[in-house]
């Protein structure tokens, strides 16, 4: 699959989304400067090229937006994985941000999974609710089915956290989907299938 996209619209959000292996380009507008700029660097550090346009409820807050592109994203990554036959599978990264160190896993293992643990001192980053960042990566994990560790290490400014855990992941997420020309495009499991 070259380019993915999806189309989601709710009455709270109203979302395209494309995603292809690429360069790491990002054209962003979600409508909340901090979740676009997270989003920009997830591409450029996983080297996927992402466009992503959503119209949500933001004179609410930015929770529907930042969990349903979150969805969207995690579709978008299942689809672009396929059958993942000749995938690496599992990726990973220790990411130093500053003073802020985080570790990032990922399989593509058919299974929704997050284990997040990060503690972010501030409640909020400008507008941004922090704790959304958990909820864009568990909306992330469910539909994408894989099995994602986040893990903050160390940190202090909580716009360093969640900038690391986005480059942290991306960089876990590129690892996964990287051709392994070893497997003869199999699929690395016993199972044979994921």
């Amino acid at each position: 699959m070259s380019t993915v996209t999806i189309n989601r619209k709710t009455a709270e959000t109203d979302i395209s989304l494309s995603l292809s292996r690429g360069t790491g380009v990002a054209k962003i507008d979600t409508g909340c400067g901090f979740l676009d700029h997270m989003l920009t660097l997830l591409a450029r550090h996983s080297g996927l090229d992402l466009t992503v346009t959503c119209k949500g409820d933001i004179a609410v807050d930015a929770h529907h937006t930042t969990e349903d592109v979150g969805i969207c994203l995690g579709l978008a990554v299942a689809e672009l994985a396929g059958d993942k036959k000749g995938l690496s599978r599992y990726g990973y990264m220790i990411l130093p941000m500053d003073e802020a160190l985080i570790l990032s896993a990922i399989d593509l293992s058919g299974r929704a999974t997050l284990c997040f643990e990060a503690s972010i001192p501030a409640s909020t980053v400008g507008t941004f609710d922090t704790e959304l960042v958990e909820e864009f990566w568990l909306a992330f994990v469910r539909e994408a089915r894989v099995t994602l560790h986040i893990k903050q290490l160390a940190g202090s400014n909580s716009h360093h956290i969640i900038e690391g855990i986005f480059k942290s992941v991306a960089h876990s997420l590129k690892a996964a989907l990287t051709k392994n020309e070893a497997l003869g495009g199999t699929v690395l499991s016993t199972k044979e299938v994921l």
